[in-house]
């Protein structure tokens, strides 16, 4: 039986904790309803846009832009500043709501997460039916909205989430990737950063349908194994489970607090090296190798954002740490002052663990023994015949001669 995934979200999640907090102590106007933003300081003019509301959006102020800017944008802009005890607060209240209809929930951000409703499906008429039932009653019961995104997997849900809003349920099936998910603009596809689009676009690569249809080898040889990802995303292939107790990271890693904020890409890829060369140490120190590898970063701002990347073959080699390091740090990078950066290494496996090869591997090294095969028995059969024709002592190894040097002194 197909499963029944929902990704739920909360729309503007700062900004409607912060507005539903102030209408409950008496405040006239809500900040969802008119140009509004959290984040920063009017009076210093610091920090960034942590959330909009849709007016603001309407002025196109972008989350994660300094705030200076959005004020540009709309001079009569409310600014208010965020209160993290109240977010985590109201997250945990969600939370617990939602274990109500199932506790197989990972939640993967202060206000997202996924939700296996396999099991509890057959209560309801349709998985429509219950999610529209989980969306009003976040309402009712708290005064803010979410979108539900519903699908087999957890990359169509999150997908269908992100269509319109606020306060909607959407779905994705497989069915419906054609008509609702190819036509969208490449950017639009769950872990297609900046650089990847970019990149794509050079390929002519406008929409989801048209990296769909890609070859997936040509992506590989542009993206590597991120190429191939995203090709696998654009067709609405993930089979990763819906993980309710987030599992022990276990690995090697180390990260830095930077004594000045590094502000460009050449900056912070000096210390990804660094940071490279340490964890690689460590792994051979351990005898391990990683199969993952994860990057974190944390902004100026003290906004933190992880990326994370499955190897094709596990490995200790500093190179091969920065190269991955690098790619993700690229993927993810808001091109904002960085206070910390971070590699940690996971799914580590014993470094004298034999590997298995891929068939673009074995067949190089399949050539290469039967060449040094071919190469023995050509000089076997030269020695056979010189020996032949000038008798056993016509050739001998170096190592027999040095043993008979020493037999003669």
């Amino acid at each position: 039986m197909p499963r029944i995934i929902f990704h739920i979200d909360v729309n503007s999640a700062y900004l409607s904790w912060s507005a539903v907090e102030q209408l409950k102590n008496g405040a006239e106007t809500d900040l969802r309803k008119i140009p509004a933003i959290i984040g920063g300081d009017r009076a210093s003019r610091h920090g960034v846009v942590l959330a909009k509301s849709i007016s603001a959006k309407k002025y196109g102020i972008r989350t994660g832009e300094p705030v200076v800017d959005a004020i540009r944008k709309c001079p009569n802009l409310v600014i208010a500043p965020p209160d993290h005890r109240l977010y985590s607060d109201y997250s945990r209240k969600l939370m617990t709501f939602l274990r109500g209809y199932t506790d197989q929930i990972e939640q993967v951000s202060v206000d997202e997460c996924y939700m296996d409703f396999t099991e509890s499906a057959p209560r309801f008429f349709s998985p429509m039916e219950g999610a529209l039932e989980i969306k009003n009653e976040v309402r009712r019961q708290f005064g803010f909205t979410v979108n539900v995104g519903i699908s087999e997997n957890k990359l169509l849900a999150k997908m269908a989430s992100d269509f319109e809003k606020p306060d909607k349920v959407h779905t994705l099936f497989p069915d419906e990737i054609k008509e609702k998910m190819w036509p969208l603009p490449i950017g639009e596809l769950f872990m297609a950063g900046r650089s990847s689009v970019e990149y794509l676009q050079k390929l002519e690569i406008r929409t989801i349908g048209d990296l769909a249809q890609m070859n997936p080898e040509l992506l590989e040889i542009h993206l590597k194994s991120h190429g191939r990802k995203l090709w696998e995303f654009a067709n609405g292939m993930d089979n990763s489970p819906v993980e309710p107790v987030r599992q022990e990271a276990k690995g090697i890693g180390n990260s830095i607090t930077l004594p000045q904020d590094a502000k460009t890409e050449e900056e912070a890829c000096e210390v990804l090296g660094k940071l490279a060369g340490s964890v690689g140490r460590r792994l051979r120190k351990a005898g391990q190798k990683a199969g993952m590898i994860s990057v974190e970063i944390k902004y100026y701002n003290f906004e933190n954002s992880s990326h994370q990347t499955q190897l094709e073959r596990a490995t200790n080699e500093d190179a091969r740490i920065y190269e991955t390091a690098a790619e993700l740090f690229r993927e993810m990078w808001k091109k904002q002052p960085i206070r910390l950066l971070g590699i940690r290494s996971s799914k580590l496996t014993d470094a004298s663990a034999p590997e298995q090869l891929t068939i673009f591997e074995v067949q190089p090294e399949m050539e290469k023994r039967k060449k040094a095969s071919e190469k023995k028995a050509k000089l076997e059969q030269a020695l056979k015949e010189i020996r032949g024709r000038y008798g056993e002592e016509a050739v001998i190894r170096g190592s027999n001669m040095e043993e008979k040097r020493e037999k003669e002194k």
